[in-house]
């Protein structure tokens, strides 16, 4: 942690009390203010919008000026250049890897792929109407069963190793979990065929029939696998880093990451975002009517629309400007829904002109085009939060272990305003 000269203060009942300040490389400075609750007082912030529970250096936002960055590494840059393996590699050990260190980790994820007979059969129990993301995070954490000797988190080898079958196994179970709900079995994994090309194989290949992925949809995917793959202190990290610093095995932690994620408010937007175009293409055809029409009734009832807006970003979201381009690759090579992506376009040009939009910088997010482009790939909208997981995978492991190599990492203990009762006397049961 690195001090700037100088500190804060803070005015509390005429007494004051000074506070360090920690040097950000880029973004806002912190405010050091563990020591409050010595002087009896506590930070309340809701949300914890502007409370920061640790140093990082993996990923910065800029949410004014649509920057993000992981490592360093502009998401532009990354999206263009960059694989997702590549990508996952850089969050987790910190730099782009020499072409041997590529190498030897792709080859160790795509031999870690195959998951064996007896997790086969605890996968077979599953019914065929499961919900997905529990589906996901249980089988994450029964991993730790299946695979001994790699839960020790004291044991930096049996965490790399942990690290390893988390990513490539999670591809075979979201296959799974896509197959499953078709009534369909598992497919073996194949060693001679990439992460995305495989992944996709094992999602909707026949069984023994060649199946060759669309190159298109194979570079796609791994594009949108790099957007997801971490966004700095979200909800669902913050809960890997809190479940973690229990010292919570890496399997439970990244299974809670996936549970968070499975709330409809954190995971589920880019499948509300394409319900959403669906519902206005009805309605242009039921009622007649314009996209202009539909988002003009959204004003005048003071609606959300699904894909606009964010958390974080008060401009264009830069990883939307990515997706956009790909959905306009496969809608251009005509697979998918035309009405639909041009309905997008259209609710996107009135959005970034029209005031209402702009006065609030509701802007269009990354949840925009995904559901759009996975709809198009050939999954069904229950599968999208699973997606999006899939790419998370990277970045959850990255917190996890930069927590625990950082000897200030404490156990998480948020502090709360009590505002209940005050003492009260017992009452027996029968005197009630």
């Amino acid at each position: 942690m690195k001090l700037l000269d100088g500190s804060a203060n803070l005015q509390i009942n005429g007494r004051k009390v000074q506070f360090p300040v920690v040097k950000a490389s880029r973004g806002p400075d912190g405010i050091f203010i563990s020591e409050l609750r010595n002087d009896k007082y506590v930070m309340l912030d809701p949300g914890f919008f502007t409370t920061a529970q640790c140093e990082s250096k993996i990923t910065f936002i800029d949410g004014e000026n649509s920057v993000l960055a992981y490592r360093g590494y502009p998401i532009e840059q990354l999206a263009k250049h960059s694989t997702f393996l590549e990508v996952a590699y850089l969050l987790l050990y910190g730099k782009l890897p020499k072409q041997n260190e590529f190498d030897n980790f792709k080859n160790e994820i795509n031999h870690l792929t195959l998951v064996g007979e007896d997790f086969r059969s605890y996968l077979g129990t599953f019914s065929s109407n499961l919900r997905a993301m529990s589906t996901l995070s249980s089988s994450i954490c029964a991993l730790e069963n299946f695979s001994p000797g790699t839960a020790d988190i004291a044991d930096p080898k049996q965490v790399d190793l942990a690290t390893k079958i988390i990513m490539a196994k999670t591809r075979t179970i979201t296959s799974f979990i896509h197959r499953r709900k078709l009534n369909e079995l598992l497919l073996y994994s194949d060693y001679s065929r990439g992460y995305i090309d495989d992944f996709l194989r094992m999602c909707f290949a026949v069984p023994y029939e060649r199946f060759d992925s669309d190159p298109l949809f194979v570079e796609t995917l791994d594009k949108l696998l790099i957007l997801h793959a971490d966004h700095e202190q979200n909800c669902s990290t913050s809960v890997v880093r809190i479940v973690g610093s229990a010292n919570a095995s890496l399997y439970s932690s990244v299974a809670a990451g996936v549970n968070a994620l499975s709330g409809p408010l954190h995971g589920g937007a880019n499948e509300a975002a394409l319900l959403q175009l669906e519902r206005i293409r009805q309605y242009i055809i039921q009622e007649h009517k314009t996209v202009k029409d539909f988002i003009d009734d959204v004003k005048k009832r003071g609606q959300k629309l699904s894909g606009l807006g964010h958390r974080v970003y008060k401009s264009y979201d830069p990883r939307a400007a990515i997706s956009k381009s790909y959905a306009k690759r496969i809608f251009d090579s005509g697979t998918g829904s035309l009405d639909l992506f041009d309905i997008a376009l259209e609710l996107e040009d009135i959005a970034m002109n029209d005031d209402y939009f702009k006065e609030r910088k509701l802007y269009p997010n990354i949840d925009f085009w995904t559901g759009l482009i996975y709809h198009a790939i050939g999954f069904s909208s229950t599968m999208f939060t699973t997606l999006f997981a899939l790419g998370r995978i990277p970045g959850w492991i990255a917190h996890w272990r930069e927590m625990h190599e950082n000897p200030m990492s404490k156990i998480g203990r948020p502090r709360q305003i009590y505002t209940g009762e005050t003492e009260k006397k017992y009452i027996p049961i029968e005197e009630r």
